[in-house]
């Protein structure tokens, strides 16, 4: 290859007044630019006396210190939101870019609230569909920091209305292509900005901060006449606890940003080949163990108790705590690998389950693999649970468990009971592999539940007809009941009929689960050398 020689001659008069022309542009253009800082900068009293970081505090803290930062489109709406340009401030309402959070390369979305409190300006909402438009093509995930008074009614243009629909739009398009939207809301996220938040898949809320609804208190007021505060109708310790909207509850900026790093340096982003080098154990001894589950299955446990033991360094990022919190979801590592975990501190209700659906299908957008730690009675029953929908949120759980699209594992760890077998990826929902602690039971539902159902169903019966019921044969046929479930339901039972991979030591899981993950990385990775035929034999 040819090398250009250059002629150009750095201290001739044209290059000088070339290069003097040059750093005057971009000198002009610095202080632009600067105008958005110092804008949102004049906020920073506001923010504090509130305990809040600013927005471009807060993208710094999300971000990986020393990576490369991108930030696009900072002249957007310059000249349009004000008739004298030299002072207008340019930037749309919106801190915009790609950069870096551990260590997965996102398009970041930060409402711009120390100005106008982060109500979109001019531009603004062409901003936003551009930086979209570059994550989709460029498949980065999607990271909001929302914080906006939305609208300017002041300033209303129904084009405006009508093609913000595309930003919501595209947050659909993202989840639907793999692209985990991850949502911190500051601040408010009001009105159809309310489904910026609703439309992602990890959603972080701020106590006392947190502020989501589709009509705030005086348009609720204006259109129904009800009166609520804020709070009550869609703050942080509401959407976490009642609705389940909000995933994660945070109790400051700083926490909340934290968790947002935490989801992404979970869903393994990169794919690598390996686990991380340095793997930390259990904070816990395995041989504790032994002792966590109770051999009676009418006892409660703690299944946290158990993930601790499991899992590196026994941390593990719970999701969605609050809601439906006898279903225990969250993310962790096993051995450096991702995994996805879900088990039960009581029977499976309506909240539950829905969050458990949730959390299975953002699993499989991340390409997580599945554990289930069986210990469920089943799901709840009963008129107020009926009303709720537990069957229609039941099903869901169970069509998330039947078409999940990466590797589940199923550890027997106490009871699976009944329908919630079906939920918690039961033998008969074709895990990859299942196994049994040797205390486990499973059965339709426990003996005694047998046993009293038939019996009522005989009193009845006896009503029906007339007869006076015989307490001497229903007490033995109840007995034979309990005998019978009894018999069937223990992990030895089970395991001799081929309904699980085999019976262990609770003590040898964690290493059970590393040796698991990697079969089942490797057979993702292998692409065997398919042919037409079986190889005959001469």
């Amino acid at each position: 290859m040819a090398k250009i020689l250059s002629s150009l001659s750095p201290n001739s008069d044209s290059f000088q007044t070339n290069r003097a022309g040059m750093l005057s542009l971009l000198e002009e253009l610095a202080q632009i630019e600067g105008r958005t800082r110092a804008a949102s900068e004049r906020s920073r009293k506001r923010f504090e006396d509130r305990h809040q970081l600013l927005p471009r505090d807060r993208v710094a803290l999300l971000l990986d210190p020393g990576r490369p930062f991108i930030e696009l489109s900072k002249l957007a709406g310059y000249g349009l939101d004000h008739p004298d340009p030299a002072k207008s401030v340019p930037g749309g309402g919106i801190i915009a870019g790609i950069g870096y959070v551990s260590g997965v390369r996102c398009m970041i979305n930060a409402s711009d609230s120390g100005i106008a409190a982060g109500a979109l300006q001019p531009k603004g909402l062409d901003k936003i569909l551009r930086v979209q438009e570059i994550a989709l093509e460029n498949k980065l995930p999607y990271v909001q920091l929302v914080e906006s008074a939305g609208a300017n009614l002041m300033a209303y243009r129904v084009e405006d209305f009508v093609q913000g629909g595309s930003l919501f739009r595209n947050l659909a398009r993202f989840s639907a292509a793999g692209l985990p939207v991850i949502t911190v809301t500051h601040g408010s996220s009001t009105a159809g900005g309310a489904y910026q938040t609703g439309l992602s898949d990890y959603i972080i809320m701020v106590r006392g901060r947190t502020r989501a609804f589709l009509a705030g208190p005086p348009l609720l007021k204006a259109a129904t006449g009800e009166i609520a505060t804020e709070e009550d109708l869609g703050g942080a310790d509401m959407h976490t606890g009642i609705s389940g909207l909000g995933d994660y509850l945070a109790e400051d900026d700083r926490e909340a940003l934290g968790l947002a790093r935490s989801i992404l340096s979970n869903i393994e982003w990169n794919g690598a080949a390996e686990p991380a080098r340095d793997v930390i154990p259990p904070a816990y001894d395995a041989e504790e163990l032994l002792g966590v589950m109770p051999l009676d299955h009418r006892q409660p446990a703690d299944m946290k108790e158990v993930i601790a033991r499991l899992v590196d360094g026994s941390d593990f990022v719970e999701f969605g705590q609050r809601y439906g919190g006898a279903t225990v979801c969250g993310n962790a590592k096993i051995g450096g690998w991702p995994i996805g975990i879900i088990t039960n501190n009581g029977p499976i209700d309506p909240a539950g389950a829905s969050k458990a659906t949730h959390f299975i299908q953002a699993c499989c957008q991340a390409g997580t693999p599945l554990l289930y730690l069986n210990n469920t009675t089943g799901f709840m029953v009963g008129k107020s649970y009926e009303e709720a929908g537990i069957i229609k949120h039941g099903s869901k759980m169970i069509q998330a468990v039947t078409n999940a699209t990466v590797p589940q594992f199923t550890i027997y760890c106490g009871a699976s009971f009944g329908a919630g077998n079906y939920g918690m990826c039961g033998r008969g929902f074709h895990p990859r592999f299942c196994f049994s602690w040797p205390n486990a039971r499973t059965a339709v539902m426990g003996g005694e539940q047998a046993a009293g159902t038939m019996a009522v169903v005989q009193e009845a019966r006896a009503a029906r007809l007339g007869e006076e019921v015989d307490h001497a044969r229903l007490d033995a046929l109840k007995q034979k009941i309990i005998d019978n479930f009894n018999s069937q339901m223990g992990a030895v039972y089970t395991s001799a009929r081929l309904l699980d991979d085999g019976v262990i030591d609770p003590r040898n899981t964690r290493e059970l689960l590393i040796e698991l993950m990697e079969i089942t990385r490797a057979e993702a990775a292998r692409q065997p050398n398919k042919i037409q035929f079986g190889v005959a034999r001469p």
